[in-house]
């Protein structure tokens, strides 16, 4: 199966048009006060309105209460739920009631191999192996080689490094932030070569 890639942390209308032009799988939006990407619902709408009807996009959240989570996807503003925080269990089991059909991701740190155990014991639908909240920083990538399960690859991705990490790893997607960023704002030509990296990789 072909690695799947998301472009994460859209916020300006620039960000959803460099999107349109490259179309990866998937497009990010990040409901989180203390982020500099953070994007309040209304934008967000407007963004999502703006998108490719084919990009699926993703709500990030850390320790969003169930009915935020809920309500921007019953309004249609994403179709995954991407938590980031210290939900657990009984909060998955939540938002699943409140929104039987919303996927959900849930992120975890890796620093060691007790990290990837948890990870691996996850309700979620899909697990996002991170190298650090956001901090543009890998892991160490042999850690997951014997994952037992589907994951995103986050932390530290450029277009540079998306080949090797998927030769190495074959995730079921990787994701990108800051890894097509300029100055802290995305940038169309990095958007462009990482989607078209993670396509040739796969091929």
């Amino acid at each position: 199966m072909s690695t799947k890639i998301k472009i994460c942390g859209l916020f300006r209308q620039e960000d959803a048009r460099a999107v349109n032009a490259a179309m990866p799988d998937y497009a990010g939006f990040v409901f989180h006060a203390k982020s500099r990407r953070n994007v309040s619902p209304e934008p967000a709408n407007a963004l999502r309105a703006a998108l490719h009807p084919d990009i699926r996009t993703v709500g990030v959240f850390v320790n969003a209460p169930v009915e935020q989570v809920a309500q921007l996807y019953k309004n249609g503003v994403i179709s995954v739920s991407q938590l980031h925080g210290t939900e657990d269990h009984a909060y998955i089991q939540s938002l699943r009631k409140a929104c039987p059909y919303l996927e959900i991701w849930q992120a975890f740190r890796v620093r060691a191999a007790d990290d990837l155990h948890a990870a691996a014991q996850s309700p979620a639908d899909l697990v996002l192996l991170d190298g650090g909240a956001g901090g543009g920083r890998t892991f160490d990538w042999p850690l997951a080689r014997a994952f037992p399960r589907p994951f995103v690859l986050a932390g530290g991705l450029t277009p540079e490094t998306i080949p090797g990490a998927i030769r190495q790893l074959r995730p079921f997607a990787v994701d990108l932030s800051s890894g097509v960023e300029t100055d802290g704002v995305k940038d169309f030509d990095k958007i462009q070569a990482a989607v078209r990296a993670a396509r040739r990789q796969s091929e």
